[in-house]
């Protein structure tokens, strides 16, 4: 069994087609946190491309799912599997059109708020239960729209508010990490 005590899994879709696109801000943030804390996501196994190494004296590994978004769970049970951890113990980061472009928001369980990846992580797990970070993408979109709109590459003129909120994401996601989720709620779920 590999060995971490904290799994950090971003949802996106597989592919060069969906690099930048809203839907993929889960990965994005992964990206991020690989980079900062020097973690090479180059393996390939329970569904994912998968890294493992040590932050601030921890053994945590990262993970971006093979599988399409709406099979999110799939790869969420293999890797809890693999890894042997408690649903509390894996992070799960996802765009979310109910949030403003650039807000984040961390949980520590709930309902799946329409978003296909975790309501199909809900299913696996049979169970709610699990801490989640949200990555606000924003909602302009007209009626009906909602696919096309996360499909879609985030505009130019976003880019500024997405950096923020994806090094803002790696920040809470590494001090859920470091000092748990309540810590880490309590720090980043503030209003600026």
């Amino acid at each position: 069994m590999a060995r971490a005590n904290r799994l950090i899994i971003g949802l996106g879709n597989p592919g060069p087609d969906y690099d930048g696109t809203r839907h993929n801000a889960g990965f994005m943030v992964v990206d991020r946190i690989a980079e900062q804390v020097g973690i090479a996501l180059r393996d390939e196994a329970a569904a994912a491309m998968v890294g493992e190494g040590r932050w601030r004296g921890r053994p945590i590994a990262l993970a971006k799912p093979l599988t399409f978004m709406n099979r999110s769970g799939q790869a969420f049970q293999a890797l809890r599997r693999r890894y042997g951890l408690k649903p509390q113990d894996i992070l799960v980061i996802y765009d979310d059109i109910a949030l403003p472009l650039g807000a984040i928001r961390l949980r520590e369980n709930g309902g799946a708020g329409g978003h296909n990846g975790i309501e199909n992580i809900i299913s696996h797990l049979n169970s709610t239960d699990f801490p989640r970070l949200r990555v606000g993408v924003g909602d302009s979109f007209p009626r009906g729209g909602q696919v096309r709109y996360v499909l879609e590459p985030f505009l130019e003129e976003e880019r500024p508010d997405v950096e923020k909120a994806i090094e803002k994401a790696a920040e809470a996601a590494l001090c859920f990490v470091r000092d748990g989720m309540l810590a880490a709620m309590n720090r980043y779920n503030r209003r600026s």
